[in-house]
């Protein structure tokens, strides 16, 4: 796959053949291209949103048809029987909202219409399956070759549909006769693949594609979407003038298939085009359905940290089982960690990718906590950066409790999450997070767990939280930090530690109590 720097947006809507007729920089992605020719018929891909899927059917497309001159100096150019031009379908679900069975019938049956006249082939079968079958043997026997099928965002009918369970069910059934026509066509068709962000269950959704391969977390092709660092380095050098690699890193690097790490590649190419760190990838899209699982279930958000989850559930969720863990990595806001194997069982641990993504994410449960104007929650941030940044306690105090106090007293009404102990604790992790601060959450010491650890130059922020029942019990949270020694694992000379017990009343629904403790090593 061909890639060059950006100067129009965004890269992803870009087809293949304009980006190499525009002979900027490419990353060759076609050894791997040439690899999942080699190696196998049926496969399915997932990555999150603008990570390159859709440039990678077009470059399988471009392959597949022949197109030997878009490939000049890249590998497959030498590396690819050019003598054949196979037949492609390449059908796409992103073309609007698929709010209806009709207009994702209508949708199906044009795309399907377009390739026949491109073809010169009329159809004459009624319905979408019979349709795609009747393509699928017309441009066998046209062409003597089988056919190469490329469906791009598989999922997205249903994803559109996830607010109504119901109506998602409906829409997965549909997709599901589509895809099953697929393994019936097996004697006609050269290559399959499927690519989507999320990954259903191939119980619920690909029933009938039992040997379809998933490479998504395939250490073969962990990179074959999105880029690693050597490869902006040798590709992209006259760009790279001054940019703080430590840096680039943190905000874009990070994303994890079981292989080399990859940056996120719509965010890197707007960053070199810009050289403004920003949060690129993030505002091209709303993580609404997730705050609603967040609010809905009462996470207590610290714990995003520590996801720990098996091999089934990182991988397959279906419309009546969809849980947040899952749905948070397959959309990209989580990445892998480590992969531990324990008792025969492959566990996985989550984190965030980088900085981008933390930071933005909470940004947006911290409006979905709050409830507040986007003006007040600022306000406050800032006021909270500052007096952190200067040890101004009083200060500190001060803004968190202007924070929970501009919080609307409907929004307490018509939700319960206040009655919980997490619902402080995540207010106030999502707002040092959406700060763009160091933050560690169930931080593991070895006399048991910090609630917060807030890192801000050398200054060390150890922090418990107590949601209080009775205020006689005022005082609990700062004992409890100084009766297991949390501090001991951060005392050195390097650093400033200090200690914070921060306890919040369920009736006041705001910090009641607030103490804090310098320490030397």
């Amino acid at each position: 796959m061909a890639i060059k720097t950006m100067k129009k947006l965004p890269i992803g809507l870009q087809t293949f053949s304009e980006l190499i007729n525009d002979n900027h920089y490419y990353v060759d992605k076609t050894p791997l291209i040439s690899k999942l020719a080699e190696n196998g018929k049926y496969y399915f891909l997932s990555r999150p949103r603008r990570f390159g899927k859709s440039l990678l059917l077009s470059t399988l497309k471009s392959a597949f048809a022949g197109e030997e001159h878009l490939f000049k100096n890249l590998y497959l150019e030498k590396n690819w029987d050019w003598s054949k031009q196979y037949p492609v379908i390449h059908i796409s679900f992103g073309r609007g909202v698929m709010n209806s069975v009709e207009r994702l019938s209508e949708t199906f049956l044009a795309i399907l219409n377009e390739h026949a006249e491109d073809y010169g082939i009329t159809l004459t079968a009624k319905g979408e399956n019979s349709r795609l079958v009747e393509l699928i043997r017309a441009l066998y026997k046209l062409k003597g070759l089988p056919v190469v099928v490329l469906v791009d965002e598989y999922d997205k009918p249903i994803l559109d549909n996830l607010h109504n369970p119901e109506f998602a069910e409906i829409i997965r059934d549909e997709m599901r006769s589509i895809y099953s026509v697929l393994k019936d066509s097996d004697a006609y068709l050269k290559f399959v693949l499927l690519t989507g962000v999320s990954k259903f269950s191939k119980i619920s959704l690909f029933s009938g594609l039992n040997n379809l391969r998933d490479i998504s977390l395939s250490s073969d092709y962990a990179t074959l979407c999105g880029y690693t660092e050597q490869e902006i380095k040798d590709v992209f050098t006259e760009r790279l003038d001054g940019v703080d690699f430590k840096e680039l890193a943190s905000w874009y690097n990070g994303y994890n298939f079981l292989g080399e790490k990859v940056y996120n590649p719509f965010a890197i190419l707007l960053y070199l085009e810009k050289k403004r760190f920003k949060n690129y990838w993030f505002e091209t899209g709303s993580p609404s359905f997730l705050l609603k699982l967040i609010r809905g279930s009462q996470y207590n958000v610290p714990d995003i940290e520590n996801i720990c989850l098996s091999e089934e559930d990182l991988g397959d969720f279906d419309i009546n089982d969809i849980t947040l863990e899952t749905i948070l990595f397959q959309t990209g806001y989580l990445t892998i960690d480590k992969v531990e194997e324990f008792d025969g069982d492959t566990l996985f641990y989550l984190t965030y990718p980088n900085r981008e993504v933390r930071t933005s994410l909470n940004h947006y449960i911290l409006r979905e906590l709050v409830h507040s104007t986007p003006s007040s929650i600022t306000r406050n941030r800032t006021d909270i950066r500052k007096a952190l940044k200067q040890c101004d306690f009083e200060g500190l105090k001060q803004a968190f409790n202007a924070l929970f106090a501009s919080i609307p007293h409907d929004w307490y009404r018509k939700n319960k999450m206040s009655l919980y102990e997490g619902y402080y604790a995540s207010i106030v992790y999502s707002c040092f997070c959406a700060l763009g601060l160091t933050v560690i959450a169930e931080d593991s010491t070895n006399h048991g767990q910090i609630d917060l650890t807030v890192k801000l130059d050398n200054k060390i922020f150890i922090i418990e939280f107590k949601a209080l029942d009775d205020k006689t019990q005022q005082g609990i949270a700062l004992a409890q930090i100084k009766a297991k020694n949390y501090q001991q694992k951060y005392l050195n000379a390097e650093n400033e530690v200090f200690l914070i017990g921060m306890e919040f009343d369920k009736q006041q629904r705001n910090l009641v109590f607030f103490e804090t403790e310098a320490l030397t090593a």
